[in-house]
């Protein structure tokens, strides 16, 4: 029997399950290495850990190692139940909550090693968490022909994933219709894919915001086919890159961001390179911890390695 030390949070409603021990060991080196090392080695300690029977497709793992980069006072590979992410969002958010929560940091300023780069976090007083994120930018506008749908319109860009962002797409952003946006994002996403963005593995649509105050509601489909509850902090990223592109917000500006169940990030940009298109977003959000314990392996359990998709 073989034991994972974990601590469960959700930001926005969002679910991250942080390792704290037990997971597996990848090494040293930079964290790219080793989540290419996770991938292709250990890859039945992710589905083990996110997976049913003892998770969900919206959970989000998150690995804490020790960093790489000089300069940085953590690591962090995040992963789902299909693959592995570069960054992400919420993710690492819910990563400093639940080190708060164990007494591990104290309000201030650190940086969490990920294997797309450092990333910059502020635990403030209140327990707000802001995070400077990875360097965002618009790669492409395009229309794309969705069988059975049509033409769709919209923006490819990066926020630490790879997005397809939409604004005119003729659906209702609520909860009732979730099984409805998934289909036809999941459609939208296999026509981006065909048609020459291969790296496009989260679609998000976007209506205008539901409560004051906020600027826009969105909805994010991920790579397993799960919607976000929370409002993405990549994809947030993602779509301050394109406002910023077409000068719809300016640096500095807040732009908050609803989500499906109407929880909020609030996204501010800085230019990094206007030839480029290229800025440094922030994310500031809330995490709170559910849960805390141990995962259980059982090698005589015919589901021990979760179940797989």
């Amino acid at each position: 029997m073989q034991s994972i030390q974990i601590i469960d949070s959700h930001t926005g409603g969002e679910p991250t399950r942080l390792v704290l021990e037990g997971g597996p060991d990848l090494g040293e080196g930079p964290l790219e290495e080793r989540l290419e090392r996770f991938r292709t080695q250990y890859d039945q300690w992710r589905s083990a850990i996110v997976n049913e029977p003892r998770g969900s497709d919206a959970m989000v793992g998150a690995l804490l190692c020790k960093p790489h980069r000089p300069g940085c006072d953590a690591g962090v590979i995040f992963f789902n139940n299909v693959g592995y992410l570069g960054m992400c969002g919420h993710g690492t958010i819910g990563l400093v909550a639940s080190l708060a929560h164990l007494g591990r940091l104290q309000p201030g300023g650190l940086q969490i090693d990920t294997p797309v780069g450092a990333v910059q976090v502020d635990l403030h007083d209140g327990g707000e968490i802001t995070i400077a994120s990875i360097p965002s930018y618009r790669k492409a506008s395009i229309v794309v022909d969705v069988p059975g749908i049509g033409p769709v319109a919209g923006e490819v860009a990066w926020g630490g994933n790879w997005f397809f962002l939409v604004e005119q797409h003729g659906q209702v952003i609520e909860v009732s219709r979730a099984e409805a946006l998934t289909d036809f994002c999941w459609r939208v996403r296999q026509a981006v894919n065909a048609q020459g963005f291969p790296e496009v593995d989260h679609v998000e649509l976007f209506v205008s915001a539901g409560s004051a105050g906020a600027h826009s509601r969105n909805f994010v489909l991920c790579p397993g086919k799960a919607y976000d509850r929370s409002p993405c902090g990549t994809g947030t990223s993602a779509k301050l890159a394109c406002l910023a592109a077409d000068g719809k917000l300016a640096a500095g500006q807040d732009w908050v961001q609803e989500s499906l169940i109407g929880s909020q990030f609030t996204g501010r940009y800085r230019w990094l390179d206007r030839s480029k298109g290229e800025i440094a977003p922030t994310i500031t959000g809330r995490a709170h911890v559910m849960a805390q314990g141990a995962l259980q392996l059982d090698p005589h359990d015919p589901f021990c390695w979760g179940i797989r998709q």
